[in-house]
């Protein structure tokens, strides 16, 4: 039997075995041993580590997509240093991902625009790295999401979706008030992830006004109760992240006190 032939029946094998990245490999591969003097080991291991490179990569667009990330931004895109309330060696600590496998939380405290969905996001994305779930919601699209569920008498089925996910990323609590059934929603979800899944939460509100947010102290205290049992609390104080170009080039004027 000639090389050649040989040579087709393994592609044609490696496809039949679903091993595409092996069969587009193969020749390649082959060659590179029969140059390199390499062991029939050293070739399979060459062809595998790419199989299973090609494997990963398909793995991670396709959670990526699943996420639902407004958009992917990854820590090394984070600019810390315009940011110096964050401290940059607790969110790499973060990153390493025992907070999800503690089943705790992490909540991103700070006004518009200072970097927090950036953060959860490039946390997401590590997550994902480490073969972890996720999902991101905007809190208005998840309680929209809960309520229309709640309406159709289908809410225990819907919470599925958000209680899953080994980490849950609710962005933007806080910038509209809940009324009592969309908070009630709320703290069920936050309930059922309790000590089981992990948050990560932003929010523009500090907790003192979670009771007017939610419409109810007795349930914000509830909650926060939860949320907080086992969380990490991150304050971010600044300029907005989002300016800093324009900050930099002085088209954006920074008011200090002896300004007003």
């Amino acid at each position: 039997m000639s090389e050649h032939l040989t040579l087709v029946q393994v592609e044609e094998s490696l496809l039949e075995l679903g091993l595409k990245r092996s069969a587009d490999l193969v020749a390649a591969s082959a060659e590179w041993a029969t140059a390199n003097n390499a062991t029939y080991l050293d070739f399979l291991a060459r062809l595998l580590e790419a199989e299973k490179e090609e494997r990963y990569n398909r793995y991670l667009q396709t959670r990526l997509k699943l996420a639902h990330f407004p958009y992917q931004k990854t820590l090394a895109d984070f600019e810390f240093g315009f940011q110096p309330s964050i401290d940059e060696r607790q969110i790499r600590e973060l990153s390493q991902m025992a907070f999800v496998h503690d089943g705790s939380n992490v909540i991103l405290l700070g006004p518009p625009g200072v970097g927090k969905t950036h953060l959860a996001i490039s946390l997401g994305m590590e997550a994902i790295r480490q073969r972890i779930s996720v999902y991101f919601v905007s809190m208005q699209a998840l309680v929209s999401d809960l309520r229309k569920a709640y309406n159709e008498n289908r809410l225990d089925r819907r919470l599925r979706v958000y209680t899953k996910p080994k980490l849950l990323i609710c962005d933007e609590v806080g910038y509209l008030p809940l009324d009592a059934v969309d908070a009630a929603n709320f703290f069920r979800l936050v309930s059922e992830r309790y000590e089981h899944g992990a948050m990560i939460i932003t929010s523009n509100t500090s907790y003192a006004n979670w009771g007017h947010l939610f419409g109810d102290q007795v349930l914000a205290t509830a909650l926060l109760d939860r949320l907080l049992h086992h969380a990490t609390t991150i304050n971010i104080r600044g300029n907005s992240y989002r300016m800093r170009e324009k900050l930099r080039t002085g088209v954006v004027h920074v008011v200090s006190e002896t300004d007003k």
